[in-house]
């Protein structure tokens, strides 16, 4: 588990990403430190596994899935990445329960600026906004960010100063494509709510009633 809360932004050194087995490594200084081979590390949203390290880098495996359902596939050598280590039960969690696995992808349809703020406007499908909600939390690319509105086609977020120094995003340009992570709680409360079913008749009504918003 991870909190979306960026650590270090990583380069990639080397990259194979092919149809079979696939992997990147990274360049770090930070994340390292501490590394194990097997160890989880959030890349750029996306839960992946160490298969070996040294002091200023490290290697990770990439399954055809993961290319399939994410924005990995567009890496290439020097490329920067957002990077995280896993949670620690003693940390204390500023972003949101992020697991790492993607839920699809949205893309950048325009930024600008509002004083020191920086807004995204992001493009998704519907399956994806239907677990997103104005004032709740999503992952892009690994970073916890909250949601300023949603409508029928995108959702919005303003970015802080903070966030712009330490993560990849204001590398972004219109067009380009993010991971994205809805909030873990709303697909357990469908699921449980909802067995067996792919429609929802959650709604905002439905989470005021129940103590959710």
């Amino acid at each position: 588990m991870f909190t979306g809360i960026i650590e270090e932004i990583g380069i990639v050194k080397t990259v194979k990403l092919g149809t079979g087995s696939s992997y990147i490594t990274v360049m770090a200084k930070k994340v390292p430190e501490d590394m194990k081979v097997g160890d989880s590390i959030n890349t750029n949203g996306v839960c992946l596994t160490v298969t070996s390290f040294g002091n200023d880098h490290f290697t990770l495996d990439v399954m055809p899935e993961t290319i399939r359902r994410t924005n990995l596939s567009a890496l290439k050598i020097g490329s920067t990445v957002n990077l995280e280590r896993a949670l620690r039960l003693m940390d204390r969690l500023g972003g949101h329960i992020v697991s790492g696995h993607i839920d699809g992808t949205g893309k950048i349809d325009r930024r600008w600026e509002e004083e020191n703020a920086v807004w995204f406007n992001i493009l998704a499908d519907a399956k994806l906004l239907r677990y997103i909600v104005e004032k709740g939390s999503v992952a892009l690319d690994g970073i916890s960010l909250t949601v300023a509105s949603v409508d029928l086609y995108s959702f919005r977020v303003s970015i802080i100063p903070h966030t712009k120094d330490v993560t990849s995003l204001m590398d972004k340009k219109s067009g380009e494509v993010l991971n994205i992570e809805c909030d873990i709680m709303a697909k357990y409360i469908e699921k449980l709510n909802f067995p067996g079913s792919n429609k929802s008749t959650i709604d905002m009504d439905f989470l005021a009633k129940n103590n959710f918003l």
